[in-house]
């Protein structure tokens, strides 16, 4: 099964919103890169923690050997992203559009030699993570989502 059942609340954020609603309307074909950067991304399907309701975001495509990095930076922010805590809650219901189809992925949070592994694969592609890494004092957590 390519998507999750439940209510689809779309992101409270508008740029979210309409790369999301692109890029899924276009195949993958639009809405492909992060704004005007030209930086691929994908879009993530996940169940909210709280709500149980059905979230989409789109992040930085680091993908090596079919798995892909979930980097929750919120920009360098002293908090994580909300999605972060969607993913911890329901690691199993979670989708990773890369092109044309979404698939199903398991996600789990690394540490250690794999997290730094995983960051310099994911800086190589946006350099600004190393920015965000050094404005906050918390350790930006990082997920990876393997496929089902």
């Amino acid at each position: 099964m390519t998507e999750l059942s439940g209510t689809y609340v779309p992101s409270t954020s508008e740029w979210v919103r309409n790369q999301v609603e692109t890029y899924e309307k276009s195949a993958g074909t639009e809405g492909n890169t992060l704004l005007k950067t030209g930086i691929p991304v994908i879009i993530v399907t996940m169940r909210g923690a709280k709500s149980g309701n059905v979230r989409k975001i789109a992040l930085m495509r680091v993908e090596h050997e079919g798995s892909y990095a979930l980097v929750a930076s919120r920009g360098g922010s002293d908090e994580n992203p909300d999605w972060y805590s969607n993913l911890l809650a329901h690691p199993t219901e979670v989708l990773v559009q890369d092109g044309p189809a979404p698939f199903r992925v398991t996600v789990r949070e690394v540490k250690g030699e794999e997290y730094n592994t995983w960051w310099e694969r994911s800086a190589a592609v946006f350099p600004q993570y190393n920015e965000y890494k050094a404005k906050t004092s918390r350790v930006i957590p990082l997920l990876v989502a393997d496929p089902q």
